[in-house]
Order: structure tokens, then sequence, then C-alpha cells
């Protein structure tokens, strides 16, 4: 896609590809990126400006891991309302996970994405390919046609392929093709009909919990099949110290494995099942004391579960020391009966592309991280693993793509139901305030979304 000539005036251009913090213009014609430098920068005569100062602008945000539901879970998102979603969240790219109906498991299941994409995406949409026939586990799916028709890499997201043989067989093939092999790790024996972090919050509860062992497992031992294969590993949505420990000593012995960690790994813990007034690290009762009116929170079960206060301090320095390369969504949209039911009947998962931003900056208010390190994982990092399916993610740089974000990091917000992009309202913020807000998401040049308050401030 192409748009005309936007400038961006007197924001805070942050680009880590170039490791450049500094108050600049943006200017973008022709879907590119022009210059970037000092103002005052001049375009064409029908230039449209976008009036960024005290605003932060940002390569688009890139996202690794997400559910849009399509095909066969239209009632819980469809391409088009998940793209739109992803827009008002700051996402330029997103990668789709094949855990739909019918599994993405052919290049034909590709080919439908792809087309679905351009037709109703606002955003740029990757698709992700299984691993196995049917997401079931026994045979390696069209790995090499999928690779051929685009796809970002191969998982059987929500499933980890449970036979090592079969794994090593995956791994040793998908490396033919530069592509990652992206693992959802759990064993499922040992989280069977499990349903929070197994700890004090499962037992104050009555709740069967999932070890953090269940994870760790899993992820020992694919490490180890990336070491023998040479093959590129991508561990998705890491939620224990354990994992990060076992990444970051396969990364000193130079096992070529990426890793992802969600916001609300990164924001929240176990506590917040017990209610939303329940923070990271507080005291949980294991008496008779009566129980919270929104204990039980169901959009607070998602899978991995959420951990400890140790385990999310593991996750955040992980970040830091570049143990974990990105930070991805797994955005995973349902119905409202999805979970609004016993907790035990409810659905896994969580729709947080409005408020990934809100809730990860949090880390930087409190002094945990620096903004950059935030832009980095959100960009330039995921971009890099990116760089065989879809390169020049990322980065400012000019001639680059004009994927853009701009952010208020200061401007304080309620989140509520009813402004959700998503069909999905299974946020677990919902009823909180957050600060730092998307202000304009553009897309190849394209403002595919801007909030009401700048668009105040800007001129056409």
């Amino acid at each position: 896609m192409k748009g005309g000539s936007i400038l961006i005036t007197g924001g805070r251009v942050i680009d880590p590809a170039t490791e450049s913090d500094h108050v600049r213009d943006v200017l973008i014609e022709a879907g590119k990126i022009c210059r970037v430098g000092e103002a005052p920068l001049k375009g064409n005569k029908d230039l449209r400006t976008i009036d960024a100062r005290g605003l932060v602008v940002t390569p688009g945000f890139v996202d690794l891991h997400c559910h849009l539901r399509e095909p066969g879970f239209e009632d819980k998102e469809t391409i088009s309302s998940g793209a739109r979603a992803a827009a008002k969240g700051g996402y330029t790219t997103i990668c789709c996970m094949p855990n739909t109906n019918p599994p993405l498991d052919t290049r034909a299941g590709v080919d439908f994405i792809k087309a679905r994409c351009a037709a109703d995406g606002v955003v740029r949409v990757i698709p992700i390919g299984c691993i196995t026939k049917g997401r079931k586990g026994l045979e390696l799916a069209e790995m090499g046609e999928m690779a051929r028709a685009g796809v970002a890499g191969f998982s059987d997201d929500g499933e980890s392929v449970p036979g090592s043989r079969l794994m090593r067989y995956a791994l040793e093939y998908s490396r033919s093709f530069g592509l990652p092999v992206i693992e959802h790790c759990e064993d499922k024996a040992l989280s069977a009909d499990g349903m929070v972090n197994e700890g004090r919050v499962a037992t104050r509860l009555g709740l069967r919990g999932i070890p953090a062992a269940a994870e760790e497992i899993v992820v020992a031992r694919d490490l180890s099949l990336a070491a023998l294969t040479g093959a590129w590993l991508h561990v998705a949505h890491v939620s224990t110290a354990g994992s990060v420990e076992l990444i970051r000593r396969a990364r000193e012995k130079g096992v070529r494995v990426t890793a992802e960690v969600t916001p609300h790994h990164l924001t929240l813990t176990e506590e917040r099942v017990m209610g939303s007034r329940w923070g990271p690290g507080a005291t949980v009762d294991l008496g008779p004391s009566p129980l919270p009116p929104d204990a039980y929170d169901t959009f607070a079960k998602v899978s991995p579960p959420l951990r400890t206060e140790e385990d999310r301090k593991a996750l955040v320095q992980g970040l830091k020391d570049g143990t974990i390369d990105a930070i991805a969504t797994d955005h995973a949209p349902h119905t409202w009966m999805d979970k609004a039911c016993e907790f035990g009947l409810a659905a896994f998962g969580a729709s947080v592309f409005d408020t990934s931003l809100g809730s990860l900056l949090g880390l930087v208010q409190r002094g945990e991280v620096d903004l950059p390190l935030i832009v980095s994982k959100l960009t330039f990092e995921p971009g890099k693993i990116l760089s065989t399916s879809c390169g020049g993610l990322g980065t400012l740089s000019p001639g680059s793509g004009a994927d853009v974000t701009v952010f208020d990091p200061e401007a304080e917000w309620l989140v509520k139901e009813e402004d959700l992009a998503s069909r999905g309202k299974n946020n677990p913020f919902i009823g909180s305030n957050l600060r730092g807000k998307v202000m304009a998401t553009i897309v190849g040049g394209v403002i595919v979304y801007q909030d009401p308050a700048l668009q105040a401030r800007s001129r056409p």
C-alpha cells in the first residue's frame, strides 16, 4: 500500500535500529521513510502534518504471536476486526497462529489467509503454519509448501510437539528454509486439568495448578534438540524463571534460540486471579477470610498461567539482558460465553491488543526498564526475527517502509470494555487506569488509526 506525504513534527523519535533517541521530524513520501532530521523538514504541497510535540515516534510495533480466529471461530475475532484492534494498539505487522478450524497446515490455507488479509486487513498480517498435520502431533505438515507461500515460521501453538523424534525432524526440516519452529512449551501430562499456576493462589482458591516444570521440561528438551540439529527454535510466551535460565544458558553455548514474553506475564502475577485489586507480590491470606467479589476472574485465565512475582522479575531481567528477544501479545480473543462461566470451564486467553502499550509503560514508570528497551522489544528485535519472511521491519531508516507508531507516554485512560476494538472483550486490564496511549498508526505511509485527540491538533 502507498500513501501520500506525511510530516510528523516535533516528536521524540526512538529508532533502536540506529540507536537514536532525539527530538526530530519524520518525513514520509510514497510509502517510505524519506528523511529523519532536525526541524523544519519540508515536503510537497499536499503534505499532511501530524503534530507530535510531547509524543514518542517509533517504528511500527511488530507482534510475533496473535490469534485472529479466522477461519472457523469468527464469533471470537476475524482478520478484519483483529487487524483494526492491532492498529489501535500501535501494531503495523502481526503474525497469526494456525490454531484455526481447519488448522493452517497447507499452502491453500496460507493463501486463504493472505487473500483475506489483502481484502480486509489494515495492518500487515503474516501467517504462521502448523508443524504437524491438523496440529495432532503425528506427522509433519506441508512445511516446504507453506514456506514457499510466505509463512513466518511453524507452530502447533496451544500444543507442544509431543514426540522428541518428530520435533527433531521438524527442526531439521525447518532449517533448510531459514525459518523458526515456534514452540508452545507445555507437558500436558503435568498440566492436565490445571487452570492456574501451581502455588499459593491455586491453594487458596481450590483450583488445580499447573507447575512451572510443565513448561521447563519441554523448553529443556527442545533446546537440546535445537543444539543437536543446529536449527532455529523460538520459545513462545515464556513464563517462568526456570525457562529464562535454560534459554540464557543455551544462548551462551551457541544454541540458535529466540524467545518472546507477553505484556501480561511481564506486568501481572497469579494474584490477579484473586481479583483486580491484587497486584504483583501481594500477600495472599490462606486463611478463612472472605474472598473479594471478583475472585475467580476468568479474564486472568491464560496459557501459560500468570506466575509468581519472582517469575515476573526474572522475565523482566531476561528482557534487559537479551535472553528474551521480543514482547509478543498472544492476543487471544474469546466470546462472552467463553468466559462468563465457571473458572474451570472458561477458555484460556486474553484479548490485549488495545492495552499492550499502556500496560508495558507501567514497567517504565516504575523504573524497572527504560523506554528505549520496550520500544526495541516491540519493533526492531521482532523485526529481525521476521527478516527471512518480511525484511525491513522495525526501523525508521530512510528508504525503509513507512510503518510508524506515535504514542503519548503520559496519556491516562480508563480501560473500558466498550472501547476495545477487538471482538473479544476478555481483557484483564478492564477497569484499570493505564498511562500511555497510542495516538496514530501508519502502515506503508497510510494512516490506519488516529486518536481523535491527535487529529484535533494536526493538519490535513
